[in-house]
C-alpha cells in the first residue's frame, strides 16, 4: 500500500487529493495545523474525516516536519499547506513568506534529512507570472509576481527546483491557474459570488460588492486539477507543468452566470467597491496546458458553467439549511 502525507489537507485541494489517494488505495496521512475552531469540515463534506490520519504540527517547525516524516513514513509528500490568500499577502506579508516560502524549504530539507526518495509535490501558482509577459503562460514564462503571495510561492517553486537539481532529489511543481469547487474558502472572489447569489436569491442578502470585475482568470475545477497533481508523481522523472483550462473569463461573466443560474440579474445587485481593488493587480491569467496534456495525459474535464453552476446549486443548500 502506497503512503501519502499531505500538508494542508483541511483546504480545498488537500480534501480533494486525500479523496482522490484514497480511492486510489493510498493510506493518506495529513499535516493539522492548531486552529480554535474545527477546520475539518471538508473532509465532512466529502465522508473521509475518519479515513486520514491527522498529525499536528506546522510548516515552520522543521523538528516537527521530521517527525511527521518518520511517523508517516510516506512515499510522496504533496505540499498544499499555505497562507493562500492573495490579499492577506499585503496585510501579513511576514506570516506569508514564513509559510508559503520558507514553509517549503522546511519540507524539503525535512526530506533530505530523513529520505531523500521520497516524491515531493509543490503547489506552485499562476500568480506567479503577475505582470504576465506573453498572453498565454506556460512553463517557460517569465515570471513577475504582484504580490507578497505570488513572491512568497516563486521561491517555494525555485527552491523545489534547486532541490531537484543539487540533490537529484523527485520534486514536482504544479502551476496551477485558478481552480474552484463547493470547498472554496469564502474569502476568494468565486465563492464569495455564489454565496452571495444564494443569498439574495433566498432574501438573506441584498447586494454584493466586489473590486475589479473585469480582471479575467483561468477557472477550473479543483477536483479535476488535483488528478494532475498525483499524476505528476507517477512519472519516471520529475519536472513542472502548468495546469490549467486553457480559457480565460472576467469576473463579470462569473457573476452572470451565478445570477442568470437563479434568475436574477447581476447588473441589478453588483456593487463596485474601490476599497477591494488590489494594490497591484493582475489584469489576466490564461494557461497553456499543452504539456500536462501531452506528457501527463491530463485534461480539464468541467466547463466554467458547470462549476458556478455547482457551487451556487451547493451555496444554496448550505443557506437555506441556515
Amino acid at each position: 500500500m502506497k503512503k501519502a502525507l499531505i500538508t494542508g489537507i483541511m483546504g480545498q485541494d488537500g480534501a480533494y487529493l486525500a479523496k482522490l489517494l484514497l480511492d486510489k488505495g493510498y493510506k493518506v496521512s495529513g499535516l493539522l495545523a492548531r486552529r480554535s475552531t474545527p477546520s475539518n469540515w471538508r473532509l465532512k463534506y466529502l465522508g473521509i474525516e475518519n479515513e486520514v490520519e491527522l498529525i499536528e504540527g506546522d510548516l515552520t517547525d522543521l523538528a516537527f516536519l521530521i517527525r511527521a516524516i518518520k511517523k508517516s513514513k510516506p512515499d510522496e509528500i504533496y505540499n498544499l499547506g499555505a497562507q493562500s490568500y492573495v490579499a492577506t499577502s499585503w496585510e501579513q506579508p511576514i506570516l506569508t513568506a514564513q509559510t508559503t516560502g520558507v514553509g517549503v524549504l522546511n519540507v524539503l530539507e525535512a526530506i533530505r534529512l530523513t529520505d531523500t526518495t521520497i516524491k515531493f509535490y509543490q503547489a506552485s501558482t499562476s500568480e506567479m507570472f503577475g505582470l504576465i509577459q506573453e498572453p498565454m503562460q506556460s512553463e517557460a514564462t517569465p515570471f513577475h509576481p504582484r504580490s507578497p503571495y505570488g513572491i512568497a510561492k516563486l521561491y517555494g517553486h525555485w527552491i523545489s527546483v534547486n532541490y531537484r537539481e543539487s540533490f537529484n532529489m523527485f520534486t514536482c511543481c504544479g502551476i496551477l491557474f485558478n481552480h474552484e469547487s463547493p470547498l472554496r474558502g469564502i474569502e476568494f472572489v468565486t465563492r464569495k459570488v455564489t454565496d452571495a447569489v444564494a443569498r439574495i436569491k433566498l432574501g438573506k442578502q441584498r447586494e454584493l460588492r466586489l473590486g475589479n470585475i473585469d480582471a479575467q482568470r483561468d477557472w477550473g475545477f479543483a477536483g479535476d486539477y488535483v488528478e494532475a497533481m498525483w499524476r505528476m508523481l507517477q512519472q519516471s522523472k520529475p519536472d513542472d507543468y502548468v495546469v490549467a483550462t486553457g480559457q480565460t473569463t472576467t469576473v463579470r461573466e462569473m457573476c452572470r452566470i451565478a445570477f442568470d443560474h437563479v434568475g436574477l440579474h447581476a447588473e441589478d445587485h453588483v456593487v463596485i467597491d474601490e476599497k477591494l481593488y488590489r494594490p497591484a493587480e493582475v489584469e489576466i491569467l490564461l494557461g497553456n496546458p499543452t504539456k500536462a496534456k501531452e506528457k501527463l495525459g491530463w485534461s480539464s474535464k468541467t466547463s466554467l458553467e458547470e462549476l458556478v453552476i455547482m457551487m451556487v446549486e451547493a451555496d444554496f443548500m448550505r443557506v437555506s439549511k441556515e
